[in-house]
């Protein structure tokens, strides 16, 4: 009689297990689908959308604490400077001075991306509750994947055109300053049609003068091809 119980006590501990194994099973199998879903999900994302999650998280973190501070009466960027040692303050200067250096003028494409840098710089702090609604009304657009089209998705605020409008009077008043009359040459060449095209044209032969040269005797004497 004990051995009949000891076999039916050994029958139920069987099927214990085996429920058991079953049950995870299906939560196995469950979990491998999600992460599946999850995978696929994150091939669809575009290659830098890590780094901007983080960026997005640590600009949210940093307006989190910096109206705390506004609330407690303290001024958050010394609060932000007080936390930084020497080394590393010297480190972040350093790096500014590297990224964008102030060589003048080389060449259009260092003046242009010295323009960019300065642009972004003087953009207003970002308002991440915009940002966010942004975000969820473009969806996958809003990440500028090589096939999206996003003309007509987004409109331009008024505010928006106001900055480019001032930003563009302002280059237009700077470059008034900076302005000199050059002192004419009348055995020169004329090959411009006002002082702007004239000075356009002697910052093409300066950079491009050597490789044209020869293109340019050739048209003069008639024999280009």
């Amino acid at each position: 009689m004990e051995q009949e119980k000891t076999a039916a006590q050994k029958l139920v501990d069987r099927k214990e297990r085996l429920r058991n194994l079953h049950k995870l099973r299906q939560e196995a199998r469950t979990h491998n689908h999600q992460e599946v879903i999850a995978e696929d999900a994150r091939k669809k994302l575009p290659n830098n959308w890590e780094a901007r999650k983080r960026q997005a998280d640590w600009i949210m973190a940093d307006e989190k604490a910096r109206e705390e501070a506004k609330t407690e009466g303290k001024d958050y960027d010394r609060l932000k400077l007080l936390q930084i040692s020497a080394i590393d303050a010297e480190r972040i200067e350093r790096k500014q001075r590297k990224k964008n250096p102030d060589g003048g003028f080389a060449t259009f494409e260092a003046q242009t991306a010295r323009q960019y840098a300065r642009l972004v710089k003087s953009m207003p702090t970002r308002d991440m509750k915009k940002y966010e609604k942004q975000r969820q009304d473009l969806g996958e657009a809003f990440y500028g994947g090589p096939n999206t089209v996003l003309h007509g998705l987004v409109k331009d605020s008024p505010d928006a055109i106001n900055n480019m409008v001032k930003d563009l009077e302002q280059q237009i008043e700077k470059r008034k300053k900076y302005s000199r009359r050059r002192t004419y040459n009348d055995d020169a060449d004329v090959d411009f049609i006002n002082e702007r095209n004239s000075k356009f044209n002697k910052k093409l032969e300066r950079f491009y003068g050597e490789h044209t040269a020869e293109i340019k005797q050739n048209l003069e004497r008639g024999t280009a091809i």
